[in-house]
């Protein structure tokens, strides 16, 4: 059967793979219909993702349906329309005896460090299929997208009315404004990029919105939301190391700065600048099994919207020939979706 390989970065090749197994005890057998393309496959195609492996079949933002299913599944059955949870945990690292699967010590993501949906069949544990009636495959291809924001708001912990400011409004930024705004707090958001601040502000018209400026300027400007006091909670979403770095510079006195975006390089800061407002500093790695349950039930009830988000959409035949340029930021892209059954 089909699959499509990056096997070094910028270059995709078709390749001919064995058809599955038959799915065993607790494992199901499922086919791509979707997947979405985030700004880790973009890296990984570039060459400078953390965590990559070469050759592999990339993919992990999926909407599969299940095809058959092995001894003692029993929450999902042949024809279910699912989302994927791509990250593969041990179940019994002390990070996963936590209940901290999210960054188990031998995680496996699917299409990063092993292989993804980017091919017609795969096999699958059934615990990491989470299905809904009524979602289309788009949609469900997306809720691994907004699991991150999800966790990243959880990390965060913003309060009602709280100032939380968000760095960073691509995918990743989106989503986690997406769960920001469901607590109730005052948002606020800044990037380099003037069309997606115009997204934000037709999207979600009540986040204040700054343009991140090279000179600092934004800075000063941002703390006039809060009334000079700066942010409660701050988020970097851009996975810049000198966005990361500076990012200290809008947390108020004991607040908490969380890191979402994901560089593999250096991030420097004096120590005083986290030591003296006491700020508690945390990462947001992947997400929990039960924030997929519950992006499913807001996507359900209409809560949350992922249409206006797909810009960009290609075939499983044009991916090589169309990947560079759907996921090039100059194009405007918010998010861009491969038709995986599309021949």
């Amino acid at each position: 059967m089909d699959a499509i390989s990056l096997l070094r970065p910028r270059e995709f090749q078709t390749i001919q793979i064995p058809e599955p197994a038959p799915p065993g005890p607790g494992e199901a057998l499922v086919a791509t219909h979707r997947m979405g393309i985030c700004g880790t496959d973009r890296a990984g195609y570039q060459g400078h993702a953390a965590f990559w492996k070469y050759p592999n079949i990339i993919g992990h933002e999926l909407g599969v349906e299940v095809l058959s299913v092995g001894q003692g599944v029993t929450h999902v059955q042949p024809g279910d329309r699912c989302s994927v949870e791509p990250y593969l945990n041990c179940g019994h690292c002390f990070a996963c005896r936590r209940g901290r699967t999210n960054c188990c010590e031998s995680l496996q993501v699917l299409g990063i460090m092993t292989e993804g949906g980017l091919r017609e069949r795969f096999v699958l544990p059934a615990r990491k299929l989470h299905r809904s009636p009524s979602l289309g495959f788009e949609a469900l291809a997306l809720v691994e997208t907004l699991a991150i924001g999800c966790h990243a708001t959880h990390q965060a912990a913003p309060g009602e009315g709280d100032h939380a400011l968000l760095i960073g409004a691509g995918p990743i930024g989106l989503a986690t404004l997406e769960f920001l705004r469901l607590t109730g707090a005052q948002v606020t958001v800044i990037d380099r990029d003037s069309p997606r601040l115009d997204f934000v502000r037709q999207t979600y018209c009540p986040a204040n919105t700054l343009l991140a400026a090279d000179d600092g300027s934004e800075i000063a400007q941002a703390r006039e939301f809060t009334g000079g006091d700066r942010f409660a909670v701050v988020i970097d979403a851009t996975g810049n190391p000198e966005s990361m770095s500076r990012a200290f510079s809008f947390v108020a006195q004991s607040g908490t700065l969380v890191y979402v975006g994901l560089t593999t390089r250096e991030i420097r800061f004096a120590q005083p600048v986290m030591h003296r407002p006491e700020v508690t500093l945390k990462a947001s790695r992947n997400a929990l099994p039960g924030e997929f349950t519950r992006i499913i039930g807001l996507l359900e009830q209409g809560i949350i919207r992922v249409e206006p988000w797909i810009t960009h959409r290609t075939t499983f035949r044009q991916t090589a020939a169309d990947f560079e340029r759907i996921t090039d930021p100059a194009s405007g892209v918010i998010k861009a979706m491969i038709d995986v059954t599309a021949r």
